[in-house]
């Protein structure tokens, strides 16, 4: 048995040990992946591959906190219901004894191919000095991986101003006969900025040019990039750290964002309009995206972030993802809306139509902890109206959604949601006279989604059990011109 097998087995021992205590915690999620135990971060390699869908991520498997990094694993025929697999990488090797950081997956001659970031600390600061390198595993079932003896693929970053620490998180796709690879770096400044590197193999890597670099506040590095085509045009999805609020802005310690332009394949320069944010919640990183068999462009993200409490940890595991999001393009912004497929999970439908809510009401049977509500609104007069969420009276707990007709506002508040970290985040719409949400409820989850994806604002809360109502609100009348909710 190889050490990286040996090492896989060791992490699989640990888990199996705990996995059933924590699968019983009531904060555990219903419908969303989270890891068996232990602590998740990053999406890798989302990927499509012999009929299904399959997802990596990071994972230390042997305690709730960021640690050596592995890749956890899971499939999926539906994007709905997901099977826990054996775990895909473990450190094993001089070149990512300290971790098996982020990456992607490709499928090349009918197998399986991670491309990832190989992490060795070096003496000095262990966030800056690192030895990071690019490698390979592939796999012929999709299910158990082998490192490449290759390995590692790219040794070195290239000449000029980049930072020669900081150097990661490939994410690479196919265009006409060769393969193309984006990698997340800075410059010896601390500026953020994207290097693109070509292969006819996925073993020889040609390294082609600086492709994107950050100007003003656009951060210190640039984490997890993705690129892709989309309407025509070229889309740059990335994670910058260390970009400063401004206004209702960039308030969480690092971001998740998009520019739209186009690649010159030959120079290798991304031409690009402004940093748009994908989220505008508190709990959204490190977004990785993939091209299914429908031709349809989905997307999931590590669902907390950096920094952040995170309640769960006394309970032996930590992070989860997003539920799997639709991109579309209209008017140059993009729009992320649920995967059609989570409607097979809805049950016990309530609906109601046509009804007035002035001061606060609450709808007999719209209440719950792990749900799906639709509603249409139409403002009227009002100024200010909202939803309260997950409230627990006795507890004087709720979550807030607060819209401001005026400033065409709306205001996310989780300052009463119980245990974990508080705040307020702030979104502009681009209208509210009418308003249509869709909201989702998982147990420590809420994901928000305005007016058919316009804004998407999403969270991890931490309430008591017993915070399952919901009230509506509003200073004049507005009328609820649909609802419907499930239970999930």
């Amino acid at each position: 048995m190889s050490t990286h097998e040996q090492n896989i087995q060791k992490a699989e021992q640990a888990i199996a040990e705990r996995k059933d205590k924590v699968g019983q915690h009531p904060w555990r999620l219903q419908y969303h992946v989270m890891p068996p135990a232990g602590w998740m971060n990053d999406p890798n390699g989302f990927s499509f591959y012999k009929g299904e869908y399959h997802l990596f991520y990071q994972f230390h498997p042997f305690g709730p906190k960021w640690g050596p990094m592995h890749w956890g694993h899971v499939k999926s025929k539906d994007l709905v219901h997901w099977e826990q697999l054996p775990i895909a990488l473990a450190p094993s090797e001089e070149y990512d004894k300290d971790g098996c950081f982020s990456g992607s997956a490709i499928e090349k001659d009918e197998k399986l191919y991670l491309i990832y970031t190989g992490n060795v600390w070096i003496d000095g600061p262990l966030d800056e000095d690192l030895k990071q390198v690019q490698a390979v595993a592939v796999s012929e079932d999709g299910i158990h991986f082998t490192k490449l003896d290759h390995n590692p693929v790219i040794t070195e970053t290239p000449a000029g101003d980049i930072n020669t620490f900081h150097f990661r998180d490939p994410k690479v796709w196919k265009k006409d006969d060769t393969f193309y690879m984006v990698l997340g770096s800075k410059t010896k400044q601390n500026k953020g900025q994207v290097l693109l590197y070509r292969s006819p193999d996925l073993l020889e890597w040609e390294f082609v040019s600086i492709m994107a670099k950050g100007e003003g506040n656009f951060g210190f590095m640039w984490e997890c990039p993705d690129l892709f085509k989309l309407n025509g045009k070229d889309v740059l999805v990335m994670s910058p750290q260390g970009v400063k609020p401004e206004g209702d802005l960039y308030h969480n310690l690092h971001q998740s964002g998009y520019v739209i332009g186009e690649l010159d394949y030959e120079t290798g320069q991304l031409e690009h309009g402004p940093l748009n944010l994908l989220d505008h919640g508190f709990d959204f990183y490190a977004p990785q995206t993939m091209l299914d068999d429908q031709g349809r462009r989905i997307l999931i993200a590590w669902m907390d972030m950096w920094e952040s409490e995170m309640p769960t940890q006394n309970h032996d595991y930590a992070g989860a993802m997003t539920i799997p999001r639709l991109v579309t393009m209209k008017n140059d912004k993009l729009y992320t809306t649920p995967v059609p497929e989570l409607q097979n999970l809805r049950k016990n439908k309530v609906e109601y139509e046509n009804i007035l809510i002035e001061g606060e009401r609450s709808l007999q049977d719209v209440s719950g902890e792990c749900l799906e509500l639709v509603i249409e609104i139409d403002v009227k007069d009002a100024s200010e109206f909202g939803l309260k969420l997950r409230i627990d009276e006795e507890a004087d707990q709720e979550t807030v959604l607060h819209f401001d007709v005026a400033n065409q506002l709306v205001t996310f508040d989780r300052n009463s949601s119980g245990a974990g970290p508080s705040g307020v985040r702030k979104a502009e719409l681009e209208q509210l006279e009418t308003l249509h949400l869709q909201i989702f409820i998982d147990h420590s989850s809420m994901e928000v989604f305005i007016n058919g994806g316009e804004k998407v604002l999403t969270a991890r809360i931490f309430p008591t059990q017993q915070a399952t109502g919901i009230s509506f609100f509003a200073d004049k009348q507005v009328e609820i011109k649909h609802l419907s909710k499930w239970e999930l």
